[in-house]
């Protein structure tokens, strides 16, 4: 991932097969906002995107690397128009192909697709008749769910995140500053809260009952569904005070971290828990705003962060008390990292325009998803 590209994919030849087979490359006819990776065992190197089209017809596609090609394809059978530009979308948690595959996107509405075809659970017929599955491929919505209960008028929602543990639970933002927990089985609302003082604009969770929002005020919140009336407060931007935050990434791996970008900011803020207000390290190597966060899949102290300065970084914060390394009484020490902000990133790859959006691939970790502009990149890390 190191070095520069973001350019077309080029003709074969011994030189271009090689670094074919580390970027893979594919033009949407539209500039793409959201995007999220497939974690279906099923389904590999399969993703969907979604459009950000200043009108009210906007576009969501699933598109499937064939790596025997090195082409990324959309199946027009699986593309379909959506209302408002997607703030987000993600496919549903299920990796055994046990349970319907489902995708989500939000928007004025938190909707559930079903995406059907003949194959389901075949990919190596999928690959060998490719053509012949198009045609029976299709993707129906499912449920169409408003947690507007007392208005004809919907408060947009900011994003949204699947449990993984859980997977009839999927918590949604929004910016009438509440957070809502849905339980998509009985296309129900389990729990509705008023989150903070002002937009809410991401939503994580860090287990079955636990989650955190970020907000227009500027704070990085912890609820636990089993005190609904209380939450606690992790950390509040400073410099102004009640800056917005804008995007929360929880490490899967180890749930005592989580990270925070701060709007218009080039820096990241990496938090733990169990010490509220005061960052493990601060990332300071962007050179313009971080927009996008993820944590590695498979690694407690990896994280890749991308921005308007086209980079996108992968950080290894094992020296920084974070897993792995000791957090007991670290205090001291991850102050002086912090405020020193001098770690660097251990790799960088340089896109051909603003990154807007970062995705790792939790089933082959190996890989990391970036957008910008109209392109979407595989890149091997």
């Amino acid at each position: 991932m190191g070095g520069s590209g973001g350019g077309e994919r080029t003709p074969e030849g011994s030189e271009e097969q090689q670094k074919r087979s580390e970027i893979y490359t594919y033009e949407a006819p539209w500039h793409i906002y959201a995007m999220n990776w497939s974690v279906r065992r099923d389904k590999k190197y399969r993703l969907a995107i979604a459009s950000l089209l200043e009108q009210f017809p906007n576009r969501v596609e699933i598109v499937q690397l064939d790596d025997s090609t090195g082409e990324i394809r959309s199946d027009p059978a699986l593309s379909f128009e959506h209302p408002y530009p997607p703030t987000k979308t993600m496919f549903g948690p299920e990796r055994d192909c046990l349970r319907p595959d489902l995708l989500a996107t939000s928007a004025d509405f938190l909707r559930i697709w079903r995406i059907s075809s003949d194959d389901e659970g075949d990919d190596e017929n999928n690959k060998k008749s490719n053509s012949s599955s198009k045609s029976s491929s299709r993707v129906e919505l499912r449920s169409l769910l408003n947690g507007n209960r007392n208005s004809e008028f919907c408060a947009p929602l900011t994003s949204f995140d699947w449990n993984e543990a859980e997977p009839r639970r999927v918590g949604t933002s929004s910016i009438d500053t509440t957070c809502t927990i849905w339980d998509i089985e009985r296309e129900a609302v389990d729990t509705q809260l008023i989150a903070h003082d002002k937009e809410v604009y991401d939503i994580a969770w860090g287990g079955v009952g636990v989650f955190a929002s970020v907000s227009a005020d500027g704070s990085v919140r912890v609820f636990d569904l089993r005190d609904k009336e209380h939450s606690t407060i992790i950390y509040e931007s400073a410099d102004p005070p009640e800056t917005p935050l804008v995007r929360l990434g929880w490490n899967k791996q180890d749930p005592r971290y989580m990270a925070t970008i701060i709007m218009d900011s080039a820096k990241v803020v990496v938090l733990d828990i169990r010490f509220p207000s005061l960052p493990v390290v601060e990332l300071h190597r962007h050179q313009a705003s971080v927009n996008a966060i993820a944590w590695a899949p498979h690694s407690s102290c990896h994280i890749c962060t991308a921005g308007d300065d086209s980079q996108a970084l992968i950080w290894d914060l094992s020296s920084m008390g974070t897993a792995g390394g000791s957090a007991s009484g670290g205090g001291g020490q991850q102050a002086a990292a912090a405020a020193d902000g001098g770690l660097d990133p251990i790799l960088a790859y340089t896109a051909g325009a603003e990154i807007e959006q970062l995705q790792w691939s939790s089933t082959q970790p190996d890989w990391v998803a970036i957008a910008f502009s109209t392109k979407l990149q595989i890149l091997r890390v």
